[in-house]
């Protein structure tokens, strides 16, 4: 959620990208990972917070919040619909609010094991006018559905919810409650439990996150009769001080032991996680998310991290690898995916991949010069569905909600990073080892056309015996500079660049990224989809460290076929070693590369 209507819910002005198509794509489809290629859930002008259940009739019901203008206006109301073919077309909407005039917003599903169907959002109970939008404030309210979504209660049920100090203190001392939550309720030892963030400072500041458990609503036929417990204990939520104000849109899966896992945002560039092993009652004291325990830390800007659990027992997390623009809501585009598996009572999470991207007039500009991306906004409040094997995700635009099916592939090649220690053969379009690499000069493969959504990849191990920039390690250039070129950069980094002989794109890898210890794994992955060139060094993806705010960087959609002479030459220059040279003519996925680097770490052996 943003906290201007004016300032954050508008689409920012970006590029205007054309067409992209994986060369993997039928000609004339979209890669099933930009965003245009989803089905259009409907709303009326606004939307926001997409979220899906699946009705005991096995057909998907949709709540969300919309509106006829923007985030925050009064007529903002939440509505349910229908779909009977997964997504592809979609009932009339149904206001769970018909005739009210007052807020209505961001609703929360939860389907029990008996088929009733609750929806849990805020309402503007006592009208109360704030300055400037009037909606995530009020009672915490829900409705039901004993006929799978088509009508609702006629009576609307209070959640309670007692002061408490975040309240009392707040910028209307506690005349009106702020809040607002953006994860759908979980299930595990037969109860319903749900997060949500309570705000302190007008309009989304000031925030910690709480936590409402029902023991009794999954079988419970009486709504007068639901028992609900307010968590964590004490008047504080959950929240730790030395991050700041913003600790917020917290959401929860349970581990396989009845534990909860909570994450949630922050605008300080690193969400924050921690774990209650009684039930929410109390919690770790929160840290930003690692990738495992103890280990390197996640990025993200102040933009919903979302997790999820489907039936498998493994776990997935939406987020925005890199840090934070003036902006701190910006840079939603593209969405990424980590998957989590449990081990010791901890998720362990893996690097992530490029899962949905927005190559529309929503897309992140980026700086011509260096190709770091820009503030754009992107898509967030996302939500997964799984159903007989296959699994889709919403995501919302803000002005625009859509469903998208994900490749199963994808999914499991993040849950089982790690231990595949075998070399990726699909597209491998040159292969050269140590000794071949003597010769020094090869034939070029033939790269596919990248303003088509064509993709390629360089991977290799190197040894560099001395540190110095701007050294050649490979070279495609024909004399007018069209093709391309890897060298070494600054501070041990190392910088692809690419010609097609009227455009120009380039990213450097993080500082640090060799030494001259021994030997590295690198790959360069070049996305012509997402216009996106990312890193996988040593088996981690790069998004930047401590010294740059992302790890990965756009080219410009125009560039296109950046082969080059037709000759691939091996430079003299750089005072070290290549071995396990391959060139891909397809963009490599992120598991794949780390998949390259243990089949290489298992030959060593």
């Amino acid at each position: 959620m943003c906290p201007n209507r004016c300032a954050f819910c508008v689409l920012f002005l970006a590029l205007i990208f054309p067409t992209a198509m994986l060369s993997a794509s039928p000609p004339g489809t979209l890669d099933p990972r930009d965003i245009r290629a989803g089905d259009a859930i409907p709303d009326d002008g606004y939307c926001d917070q997409p979220y899906v259940v699946i009705t005991k009739d096995g057909n998907w019901l949709c709540a969300l919040t919309t509106a006829k203008g923007r985030e925050g206006d009064a007529d903002s109301q939440v509505v349910s619909t229908i779909s009977a073919d997964r997504g592809k077309t979609w009932s009339k909407l149904v206001p769970l609010e018909p005739g009210e005039n007052r807020e209505n917003v961001y609703s929360l599903p939860l389907v029990t094991p008996g088929g009733r169907v609750y929806v849990f959002y805020n309402f503007n109970g006592d009208n109360f006018r704030a300055p400037a939008r009037s909606d995530s404030l009020g009672w915490f309210v829900y409705r039901y559905s004993d006929d799978n979504g088509r009508t609702w209660s006629k009576k609307r049920y209070r959640l309670p919810m007692p002061l408490a100090p975040v309240d009392r203190n707040n910028t209307f001392g506690g005349k009106v409650q702020l809040f607002w939550g953006i994860g759908k309720p979980i299930t595990t030892g037969g109860a319903a439990i749900f997060a949500f963030s309570r705000c302190g400072k007008y309009p989304i500041d000031k925030t910690e996150g709480w936590f409402y458990r029902s023991d009794n609503i999954l079988t419970e036929k009486d709504p007068e009769r639901i028992e609900w417990k307010l968590l964590p204990d004490g008047d504080v939520g959950l929240k730790n001080p030395k991050f700041g104000e913003v600790q917020a849109e917290h959401n929860l899966v349970p581990l396989s032991d009845g534990s909860l896992y909570c994450m949630y945002r922050t605008r300080n560039g690193y969400p924050c996680h921690a774990y209650s092993r009684d039930g929410g009652h109390t919690w770790t004291m929160p840290e930003y998310a690692t990738y495992s325990p103890g280990g390197r830390k996640i990025k993200n800007p102040r933009a919903c991290p979302k997790v999820w659990r489907p039936s498998n027992g493994k776990f997935l997390f939406w987020h925005h690898p890199h840090g934070v623009h003036k902006n701190p809501y910006s840079g939603r585009n593209p969405a990424w995916l980590s998957g989590g598996v449990e081990r010791d009572g901890m998720i362990h999470w893996s690097q992530p991949e490029i899962v949905l991207y927005d190559t529309s007039r929503n897309h992140s500009p980026f700086d011509l010069k260096t190709g770091e991306p820009g503030p754009g906004l992107g898509m967030s409040y996302p939500d997964l569905i799984e159903q007989d094997g296959r699994y889709w995700i919403t995501e919302t635009q803000k002005t625009i909600a859509r469903v998208h099916e994900i490749d199963p592939t994808l999914l499991e090649g993040l849950w089982s990073q790690g231990e595949l220690h075998e070399v990726t053969r699909k597209g491998l379009a040159l292969e050269l080892d140590a000794a071949e690499l003597q010769s020094r000069s090869f034939k070029m493969p033939r790269l596919p056309d990248l303003s088509i959504g064509g993709g390629f990849a360089i991977d290799f191990w190197i040894k560099l015996d001395r540190l110095a920039p701007d050294k050649t390690i490979l070279d495609s250039r024909d004399k007018t500079g069209r093709g391309i070129v890897l060298k070494t950069a600054e501070k041990g980094a190392v910088r692809l660049e690419m010609n097609d002989g009227r455009h120009r794109g380039l990213w450097s890898s993080d500082p640090g990224t060799l030494d001259t210890k021994g030997w590295h794994h690198v790959a360069v992955i070049v996305d012509g989809g997402p216009n996106v060139i990312s890193y996988v060094v040593d088996g981690q993806f790069q998004d930047g460290g401590d010294t740059r705010r992302y790890g990965w960087g756009r080219f410009t959609p125009d560039l296109g076929d950046v082969t080059g002479s037709g000759e691939l030459r091996v430079g003299r220059s750089f005072e070290g070693d290549l071995r396990h040279l391959r060139i891909y003519d397809r963009y490599l996925r992120t598991s794949e590369a780390v998949a390259n680097y243990h089949a290489g770490r298992s030959a060593k052996k």
